[in-house]
């Protein structure tokens, strides 16, 4: 098997003999005067295990690659970053990380010995010279370009499970870390980004949040957020292209939290819930949807955006205990994450939210990755109809009610943390209880509503 071209062939570019395999790759025709090696590129890859030679492999492709798209490059800046990154590749395929050329000639003698006779072995052409004793400098490249290629590229499996409004949030977080060292230090080269820029950047923020005179303006995490961002935009792209040993300007940068005010979410009283928002016609004025996600996020102390994104498959109506499966969506044409690994669980129906889900087995579409225009239109509405006790209130205070309702029914913490997706904070055993179990203890807390609670809102289907 060799000289393979399609990229879904798992031994493309692979040849085995006496054993031993090879990379095995062709020049293109148009690049044979260009490259300075023979028509037929044959690499040893020291290895008759096939399981070992692909990655191998995978590290040549990728370095031909980069070096091949720089022959053929037409711009001058383009042509020298891949001519950078097909070197980087190429030292990583051989089994070391690049150095520059000041940098090999202040090696060890052992280390040095050990790239010269590489070089010798794998032959001496200028893509190995380049490789192994740093023959391209790295080209410039601006920090908003590296920020395109963190986007386009590097980010796209910390991308793949996330939805697009999810995926949007995620980008946007760095980018204003980006646009915000840009309008401060300046859109400087990656190579160059020093400490001092760093630090630059630093004071900046932390003229906002500890100033020597008047208040801060800002919190610590503001500035943790995009000095974060600066670090792991920095730290990966010079990992992706194969120096993972770079110093990183942002190691270390930040503002202690400790004096971080925890925002306030209080709980609406049970006696609230029951006596006002509960009440026939309280919440007739919001549409049908908006209003069945209030109802049903009394008993299930959901996150809103849990609710506004369920789907068919994660309502069990037809279950032995009807429940909700909140699941991460694997669709690779529409992913969508859960804040934690704690946030996976099962949940039965009780209640109002029992007879909520049987006049909604579909779920929300309206509202479907469209959670906080949800949470704005429930809050003026509680707020503009009398439906608050404080104007700190908000819908994301039936969850905290949940938590009281539970805790004063003497359900264990164990279950509480699972029935609204907490991280249980020792080693678990077991299940955490049977369906029947759980919503046993969750009838304990369920409240008594007017079936004309749900008047105006669509009929459930007769039972069979």
């Amino acid at each position: 098997m060799g000289g393979r071209k399609d990229s879904t062939d798992a031994d493309r570019f692979l040849q085995q003999k006496r054993g031993i395999w090879y990379y095995h790759r062709k020049v293109p025709k148009a690049l044979r005067d260009i490259d300075d090696r023979p028509p037929l590129v044959r690499i040893s890859l020291e290895t008759r295990n096939i399981g070992e030679a692909r990655p191998r492999r995978d590290a040549y492709e990728a370095a031909d690659n980069q070096l091949w798209g720089a022959m053929l490059a037409g711009d001058d800046q383009v042509r020298a970053r891949r001519l950078y990154e097909a070197a980087v590749r190429r030292a990583e395929a051989l089994g070391f990380s690049y150095r520059s050329a000041a940098d090999v000639a202040d090696l060890p003698v052992d280390e040095l010995l050990d790239r010269t006779e590489t070089l010798a072995s794998a032959g001496r052409t200028v893509a190995h010279q380049a490789a192994l004793l740093g023959g391209e400098t790295p080209p410039p490249l601006v920090l908003t370009e590296v920020y395109k290629i963190y986007a386009d590229e590097i980010s796209t499996g910390a991308l793949r499970t996330k939805s697009d409004q999810q995926r949007r949030k995620w980008i946007n977080i760095k980018k204003r870390g980006v646009d915000r060292f840009v309008e401060v230090v300046g859109d400087l080269d990656i190579n160059r980004i020093s400490r001092e820029d760093a630090l630059k950047f630093w004071r900046f923020w932390q003229k906002r949040i500890a100033p020597k005179e008047g208040r801060p303006t800002h919190s610590p995490s503001s500035g943790n957020r995009e000095l974060g961002s600066l670090r792991t935009i920095y730290g990966e792209y010079f990992a992706h292209i194969g120096q993972m040993d770079r110093i990183n300007p942002f190691a270390g940068l930040s503002f202690t939290e400790k004096a971080k005010r925890k925002k306030v979410r209080p709980p609406f009283p049970t006696e609230w819930i029951r006596d006002k928002i509960l009440q026939p016609g309280s919440l007739d004025r919001l549409n049908d949807e908006a209003r069945a996600i209030v109802l049903a996020t009394i008993e299930l102390g959901a996150r809103p955006s849990e609710m506004c994104n369920l789907f068919a498959s994660n309502i069990k109506l037809d279950a032995a205990v009807p429940h909700l499966a909140f699941e991460e969506r694997d669709d690779p044409d529409d992913p969508r994450e859960l804040k934690s690994a704690a946030s996976i669980r099962v949940v039965p129906l009780v209640g109002v939210a029992l007879e909520v889900f049987r006049r909604f087995p579909n779920g929300f579409p309206r509202y479907r990755e469209r959670e906080e225009a949800l949470s704005q239109l429930v809050n003026k509405y509680l707020r503009n109809n009398g439906l608050t006790p404080t104007p700190s209130h908000t819908l994301y205070g039936l969850r905290h009610s949940m938590e009281d309702r539970m805790k004063d029914a003497g359900i264990g913490d164990d279950l509480r943390r699972i029935i609204l997706g907490h991280r249980i904070d020792r080693e678990e055993y077991g299940t955490g209880g049977s369906l029947e179990w759980r919503r046993a203890e969750l009838q304990k807390v369920a409240l008594l509503f007017d079936p004309a609670v749900f008047t105006g809102l669509p009929a459930a289907p007769a039972s069979p």
